[in-house]
């Protein structure tokens, strides 16, 4: 049983919400993307990614799959067709040039989590009142600390700090990121984006998980600290309790 929560919200500086999320709950599916792009473009890449994804899966049942190996490649194909999907459109389009979008997806079978990424829409996990981050940022700023060149508070105002290094459609081939993790009853896992995750440290989150009775009411908190401490980007949530 997992209970489920989510919330999307344009923040306070943007005049689009160019983040989209997807809940399949009967395939125990959840996406979270954030597009970048001019004019509306964004809004198109991270859409069409969910809708991709989500079509995938219904027309290649999850079903009978439960081998790490066997659901490795089944979302390396997967993310594949997104990213190619994506990547034409914005061959085959000026006014939509360039656009490109991060995903997070999150599937739960049997006592374990698999997640796969794109970007640096994140996925935390929170367990006996300890968060960690299992999603590793593709960011320049991200390369940078790995390589010592720079330290994680160093990283938390640099100029660069959101530039990312890994997009769906923004290249030909994509290399998505890949984990599994086993959960236990209680585990709360939260899918975001940048827009939650740049205005809100994981104590903070992990302050609001200790003093919500839902995932609903979670995510609501989530999306409503975020924009207490600024609102500079769109914010998008799954909350999920194990």
């Amino acid at each position: 049983m997992t209970q489920v929560g989510f919330k999307t919200d344009k923040g306070k500086k943007r005049d689009r919400n160019e983040d989209s999320l997807f809940v399949m709950p009967q395939e125990s599916i959840y996406i979270v993307a954030d597009g970048v792009g001019g004019q509306n473009s964004g809004e198109l890449a991270s859409s069409m990614a969910v809708k991709s994804i989500a079509e995938y899966i219904k027309a290649n049942p999850l079903h009978g799959i439960e081998d790490e190996e066997e659901l490795k490649g089944y979302f390396l194909e997967c993310m594949k067709k997104a990213n190619k999907m994506i990547y034409q459109a914005a061959q085959l389009s000026q006014e939509n040039a360039g656009m490109a979008t991060t995903v997070v997806l999150l599937h739960l079978i049997n006592g374990y989590a698999y997640i796969v990424n794109v970007g640096d829409s994140r996925a935390y996990i929170c367990r006996d009142g300890r968060i960690s981050q299992i999603t590793e940022d593709h960011t320049y700023v991200n390369e940078l600390v790995r390589g010592g060149s720079i330290t994680k508070e160093q990283a938390e105002n640099h100029p660069q700090k959101n530039m990312i290094t890994r997009a769906l459609g923004g290249e030909e081939k994509i290399l998505p990121d890949f984990y599994r993790l086993e959960t236990k009853k209680n585990d709360i896992i939260i899918l975001c984006t940048d827009g939650l995750s740049g205005e809100l440290s994981a104590e903070e989150i992990c302050g609001l998980i200790a003093v919500s009775n839902s995932m609903s009411a979670l995510s609501k908190s989530l999306v409503q600290r975020a924009n207490g401490n600024g609102g500079n980007d769109n914010i998008t949530v799954i909350c999920l309790k194990i």
